[in-house]
């Protein structure tokens, strides 16, 4: 996959969690000051560790664009950052 071209930014997650067979699936984010950005399609998730604290990765397509956010298990905080 193509490398980040910005920053992680901090952002605000309407996800399910416990959905199916999908332990969590984002649905839409908000970045600060913005409008509502709508996920239209999960491309491919995976878990990567920092120490002991699980940094959940899900790449995904919004508003035609590809993005990674990520949920950190242990703040329980949500990043974006475009590709």
């Amino acid at each position: 996959m193509k490398k980040l071209q910005d920053k992680p930014e901090r952002v605000e997650v309407m996800a399910l969690f416990g959905y199916e067979m999908t332990p969590c699936q984002p649905l839409s984010f908000k970045r600060s000051g913005g409008k509502e950005v709508e996920v239209t399609e999960l491309l491919a998730t995976r878990i990567k560790f920092e120490g002991t604290t699980a940094i959940h990765i899900f790449d995904v397509v919004a508003n035609q664009r590809k993005c990674r956010l990520e949920f950190n298990g242990k703040s329980l905080a949500w990043d974006v950052a475009t590709y």
